[in-house]
């Protein structure tokens, strides 16, 4: 897989909705992908007034990941009482496993530092997601603290890290 040239962060149309709903990812992922079956709903909670979401796209203006940033991005049943801006997302399905991850995430991190101006970042993260956890440190989030989602019983690690910008590898541009 190539990295791609430039990332480029823009509001989520219909369309990027549409496409992440058709994300599939395989066990034991697949529990990030998302309920197909009321779309409507989905896509109206992904394009509300004050969406949180972001489509991630390369050079080719193909998306390759979305960002979410605030409460869109906690997962329930966690302690979310200290002040930090929550950032959370996911990366298209044959794309993952190649360490463009990191990459997207410290673009997120840049993004969100700019716009929201936080002393922390924090992120929620599956406890099995190895991957994604090892991309999250590789910026420079630890773990502080670790919970059962209620619903399922799923353990989940929450990661913090002081806010700031970060050094890009890929470079990124907002809008257009």
């Amino acid at each position: 897989m190539l990295m791609p040239a430039l990332l480029r962060f823009r509001p989520f149309d219909e369309g990027h909705a549409r496409e992440v709903l058709a994300w599939k990812y395989a066990p034991p992922y697949a529990i990030y992908n998302l309920p197909g079956g009321d779309s409507v709903a989905a896509i109206e909670q992904m394009l509300g007034n004050e969406s949180p979401y972001l489509a991630v796209l390369d050079e080719r203006d193909e998306l390759i990941a979305f960002r979410c940033f605030g409460a869109e991005a906690r997962v329930r049943g966690g302690d979310y009482a200290e002040e930090a801006l929550d950032l959370g997302g996911g990366l298209r399905p044959d794309l993952t496993g190649w360490g463009l991850g990191r990459h997207i995430i410290a673009a997120a991190m840049n993004y969100g530092f700019e716009r929201f101006r936080p002393r922390l970042f924090r992120t929620t993260v599956a406890s099995f997601n190895v991957r994604a956890r090892k991309a999250c440190e590789r910026v420079g989030y630890l773990p502080v603290s670790a919970f059962e989602r209620p619903s399922d019983g799923l353990e989940f690690v929450i990661l913090q890290r002081e806010a700031g910008l970060n050094p890009l590898s890929i470079p990124m541009r907002n809008g257009e």
